[in-house]
């Protein structure tokens, strides 16, 4: 009779191993020695070994009796059945071994099967138009949503009124069938979708005539969404549980619904500042002036040029930008970028005065001539006005 090798050496963890350490040992060693995967004549009864030792150092209480009194200790809870006869192995002791076999080969012990997980329903994603100022303060919109919905005839079922589904002959309705397979371990069952029913468990003999079976039919409804303050093109809003059915008891996607939105004529967007070219004349940017400029809120500001103002320069508006989304109180500036406007076409008056304008700007004017540089100005401004 062959020696048994120590449990510890056979797993190859120390002593003083930690139940941890034991169980990557255990699975690391099952994997590379599993006669389906490793072919050499000695997988066989090394896996055996491998388990062997597991099934003693895995229990607290083996353990300990094991590292009292060695093999003796444990003499039959893990050994083989004398005289040749077959066990069937029993693994409800072996979890990780189970996991094993279904990671690598899709099957388990016998009597475990798997259920029909509820899976959860597809996300819907719509778009809808808005305007710039809906956009910046927010708006409720209803809009159309195309989902699957029970049927109404058959109420879900699939079955014409007046009918009921029956049970799967071939599985019995549990939706999947099992292979039985033999082995020198014990005995497996292969389970797969029943082909019949394809993984239903009931078959339909009389299918609905509006769903022809399917139980669901394509429906569109009117959904109230409402846009918060702030949203910018591109954002999504989500409304939870309206998206599609979930399927096995499992709950409804989430509607997504993506705006976009509207140019507006005056306004761009920048996060959450708001952006305004103010166009202005070579008078206006030279002498200062003072001009209403319009507001997203829908009134006018009255804002300084100073003198000197040159292309480009922007100037700040606190506070009249667009709400933070999720801050609706908080919001942004407006920015406004001065484009100053040289004149394609001038009167003969213009033209008149912006000759005599420019004759100032060849020489280092005197003070009577910026007194007259800026009464010409001042009458520039006039016809340019």
């Amino acid at each position: 009779m062959a020696v048994k090798r120590d449990y510890y050496d056979v797993l190859g963890v120390p002593r003083n191993a930690s139940q941890e350490e034991i169980k990557r040992a255990y699975k690391r060693l099952a994997r590379q020695y599993h006669p389906d995967i490793n072919k050499s004549p000695d997988a066989e009864e090394k896996f055996k070994e491998i388990n062997e030792a597991y099934q003693v150092l895995s229990d607290p209480e083996k353990r300990r009796q094991y590292d009292l009194f060695g093999h003796a200790g444990v003499s039959g809870v893990a050994g083989g059945a004398p005289g040749g006869v077959r066990v069937d192995v029993d693994f409800s002791g072996f979890p990780d071994l189970t996991e094993i076999f279904e990671e690598f080969f899709g099957f388990g012990p016998k009597g475990r099967t798997r259920r029909r997980r509820a899976e959860r329903g597809s996300d819907v994603q719509v778009e809808v138009t808005l305007d710039f100022e809906e956009a910046i303060f927010g708006t409720e919109k209803t809009i159309e949503v195309a989902r699957w919905e029970p049927c109404p005839r058959c109420h879900g079922t699939g079955a014409e009124p007046g009918t009921h589904p029956m049970r799967c002959p071939q599985c019995g309705g549990r939706g999947e069938v099992q292979h039985v397979q033999d082995s020198f371990f014990g005995r497996f069952v292969r389970v797969a979708v029943c082909p019949r029913c394809n993984g239903e468990g009931m078959l339909i003999t009389t299918p609905c005539q509006e769903c022809r079976g399917r139980g669901v039919t394509r429906r569109t409804r009117r959904v109230a969404v409402s846009i918060p303050p702030g949203v910018d093109d591109g954002t999504l809003v989500r409304l939870t549980g309206e998206g599609e059915l979930g399927r096995n008891g499992g709950p409804p996607g989430d509607l997504y619904v993506r705006v976009q939105v509207r140019p507006h004529p005056l306004f761009k967007r920048e996060g959450k500042n708001i952006l305004l070219d103010l166009p202005i004349n070579v008078a206006q940017a030279a002498l200062g002036d003072e001009v209403e400029i319009p507001t997203i809120d829908g009134g006018t500001v009255k804002l300084t040029i100073p003198p000197g103002t040159q292309y480009g320069k922007t100037f700040r508006l606190r506070g009249k930008g667009a709400p933070d989304v999720r801050h609706p109180n908080r919001r942004g500036d407006m920015l406004v970028t001065v484009r100053v406007v040289v004149p394609k076409e001038l009167t003969p008056e213009q033209r008149e005065l912006f000759k005599a304008l420019g004759k100032t700007f060849e020489r280092t004017p005197s003070p009577q001539d910026k007194n007259f540089w800026d009464k010409l100005l001042d009458a520039l401004a006039d016809v340019l006005g």
